[in-house]
């Protein structure tokens, strides 16, 4: 997650950056240091960040699962944990989901696929949080 993905969530949630720490657990120091880019944003704060954003602009869904979206066949599907624990409108968020064919390894992975996936980009894609390549240069460079 790029500091510029951090600062719009943050501000999609309407949160303080002390509201934020305490919601994601970590001191305003450590908010303050992923927003400016000092310090890489941990994996387990992206995925809190993006439950958390996902949360507020989407509450409990009742949207088609991802294995209906993406027809996952019947064994894919038994052997996929966003299957086992009916969360279909969470299967970016649960590790060990089997969209490319195998779990991933890390995190890093993962989410690395999910954004790349089509159901990913069309749930996030009112929240306007994503970097876009010319944006991540950009601030790269400042």
């Amino acid at each position: 997650m790029e500091s510029i993905e951090f600062k719009r969530i943050r501000a999609k949630l309407e949160k303080t950056q002390k509201k934020i720490a305490q919601l994601i657990g970590t001191s305003i120091k450590a908010v303050h240091s992923y927003e400016q880019g000092w310090r890489k944003i941990p994996h387990h704060v992206e995925r809190q960040m993006l439950f958390l954003v996902f949360r507020a602009t989407h509450g409990k869904t009742e949207d088609v699962p991802c294995w209906e979206t993406l027809n996952c066949p019947e064994e894919k599907r038994n052997n996929c944990p966003a299957w086992e624990f009916k969360s279909g409108d969470l299967c970016w968020f649960i590790n060990g989901t089997i969209c490319s064919g195998q779990a991933h390894g890390n995190w890093q992975e993962k989410i690395a696929e999910c954004r790349k996936c089509d159901l990913f980009k069309d749930t996030f894609q009112d929240t306007n949080i994503f970097s876009t390549a010319g944006e991540a240069s950009k601030n790269a460079k400042s």
